[in-house]
């Protein structure tokens, strides 16, 4: 199963600067706070339970970024990685690991397994946007989320 923002029509995604990014993690409570988080961003992304159909997803949506939860049921995170890593269609697609595993062999372990970067839970909204900015640069929105609260709190 797997959910996509309102901005997915074919429409917004051709004419859309903000990046794309795939969210996948297991739980729903993390699932809707990374969705408020990536929404405050500006960015579009489509949020998915499911593992089994991450590759899938990933080929029809060609996302600018893929967040990965590691700890799945079914088909891992490092499973999925190493699938999308071999597939043409979403070799080059950068895939951060978003895990509670912190420690310095656990990131080894992580980008030997192909991941481009982590994000270790919990995170800041700071930390994911300093993440995607890392990842993608000139993709997101030049104001960052405190900016953008200042401005709201101004008009």
């Amino acid at each position: 199963m797997y959910l996509t923002h309102s901005f997915m029509n074919d429409e917004k995604k051709r004419s859309s600067q903000q990046p794309l990014i795939l969210a996948v993690e297991d739980h729903d409570d993390s699932l809707l706070l990374i969705s408020y988080a990536l929404e405050s961003l500006g960015c579009r992304f489509i949020c998915q339970t499911d593992s089994s159909a991450t590759l899938l997803v990933a080929k029809e949506y060609q996302p600018d970024l893929i967040m990965l939860d590691i700890l799945l049921p079914g088909l891992s995170g490092i499973d999925v990685v190493g699938h999308l890593k071999r597939e043409p269609l979403t070799c080059e697609i950068p895939v951060v690991a978003v895990t509670a595993l912190a420690g310095r062999e656990d990131r080894d372990l992580l980008l030997k397994a192909g991941f481009n970067d982590y994000i270790s839970k919990p995170y800041m909204i700071e930390d994911l946007e300093t993440m995607i900015h890392r990842m993608l640069p000139g993709k997101l929105n030049p104001l960052s989320a405190f900016e953008l609260c200042q401005d709201w709190q101004i008009s």
